[in-house]
């Protein structure tokens, strides 16, 4: 339980980077066969289907990218983080490769001796876990300024389609951080909360719409604060009938969705949430005091961070 002298925890300053190479979904290799063999009807709005980006790049100098825009934005120079939080559904598969991957991403963002938390099997959750990781780490006062990064892109080109997505290459950041007076583009961090079932994680697992409802119980229940008070959810972008279908189960408004990014984006791997607030924040779409709630559901896990705009 949190008391008056716990530090007030915020996010600030959402930043992300995107694959390079833009490409319509139908230029994707195989897209015209993966269609077919699962018998989708081909309607490009009824799905979602609009553009990806791909990368030339690793996923350290993307992670790079997206850090020092997030450290300009902010205004904090490197000697200002207290430790990096860093994120990946994939991390390099030899553990020798580890130590290069920290150390290129360390040197390009000007960090020096800060510890580095690696964060995955989550999945697509995999941001929200390190957010959360974060926030634990301010709270308890053992760091002021953590630096939290997601990275992913695909390993080769088939694996840009999925059954319930398009994927992007990409990467976002943030700051979660002790409250600053007078920064901008900061989130004050009310609660998050999450639902599990071991025995819906195996693979072809559909999303559940129930174990986001018990999230959404368990974080409501604790703040007092109802669903329908939700400015916007920040939702992964999963193909538009999945969204749509299973948030809506889950007790949320279709006006409560911002949908736009399935279509413009596609799906980022974990970075989706802080993707979409960042664009909702650059569009004029924040309201000072407004609630926006940041989620990800993958089979057998759902994960959510409640943000109140200072």
């Amino acid at each position: 339980m949190k008391t008056t002298e716990d530090p007030r925890v915020v996010l600030r300053s959402p930043r992300y980077v995107l694959g390079e190479v833009e490409m319509d979904h139908s230029e994707i290799k195989g897209f015209a066969a993966f269609v077919d063999d699962r018998r989708m009807v081909p309607d490009a709005a009824m799905w979602g289907w609009g553009t990806v980006r791909r990368t030339e790049l690793d996923t350290a100098t993307l992670a790079v990218r997206a850090g020092r825009q997030t450290l300009d934005a902010a205004g904090v120079a490197p000697d200002g983080i207290d430790a990096l939080v860093l994120c990946s559904n994939t991390f390099p598969g030899d553990v020798g490769e580890h130590g290069d991957l920290i150390a290129t991403v360390l040197r390009g963002l000007g960090l020096s001796d800060v510890p580095v938390t690696g964060i995955t099997l989550n999945r697509c959750a995999s941001l929200l876990t390190g957010l959360q990781t974060a926030a634990t780490m301010v709270a308890a006062g053992r760091h002021r300024t953590v630096l939290v990064i997601t990275t992913d892109a695909v390993p080769d080109e088939s694996a840009r389609l999925a059954d319930f997505a398009l994927f992007s290459d990409g990467a976002a950041a943030c700051l979660i951080s002790q409250e600053v007076d007078g920064a901008p583009e900061s989130y004050e961090w009310v609660a998050d909360a999450h639902a599990q079932d071991p025995a819906s994680m195996l693979q072809g697992t559909e999303i559940s719409a129930d174990l986001a409802k018990a999230a959404n119980q368990r974080l409501f229940a604790g703040t007092g604060i109802r669903v329908e008070e939700i400015d916007g959810l920040l939702h992964n972008n999963t193909f538009l009938p999945i969204v749509m279908m299973k948030e809506v189960q889950a007790g949320f408004l279709p006006s409560q969705l911002d949908t736009s990014n399935i279509t413009r984006v596609g799906h980022c791997f974990a970075a989706d949430p802080l993707i979409n607030l960042a664009d909702r924040q650059s569009a004029g779409g924040v309201r000072p005091d407004g609630l926006y709630l940041l989620a990800s559901s993958v089979s057998g896990l759902r994960m959510c961070v409640l943000l109140r705009a200072v």
